[in-house]
C-alpha cells in the first residue's frame, strides 16, 4: 500500500482506530498511524500535507464523521 491509496489507508486507519474522530487527529500523529499499518510499504518522505489531507478527509467519508 503506497501514500496514494488514500481510501485503503482509510479504510484500515478506521479499522485499527474505531474510537478515534479523525477530525481531531494531527498529521503527525496519522502519518506515523499510517506507518505502522501493516500492508504500507512506501518512502515516508513521500508523504506531504496534501497527502494526509486526502487521506484525512476518506476516513472522515469512511467514518461517516459529519462536517
Amino acid at each position: 500500500m503506497k501514500w496514494t491509496d488514500t481510501q485503503e489507508i482509510a479504510i484500515q486507519l478506521a479499522d485499527e482506530h474505531p474510537d478515534v474522530d479523525p477530525r481531531n487527529i494531527n498529521f503527525m500523529d496519522l502519518r506515523q498511524w499510517v506507518m505502522e499499518l501493516p500492508e504500507f510499504d512506501d518512502d515516508p518522505n513521500r508523504s506531504g500535507e496534501r497527502i494526509l489531507e486526502a487521506i484525512q478527509a476518506a476516513w472522515m467519508e469512511e467514518a461517516d464523521v459529519d462536517d
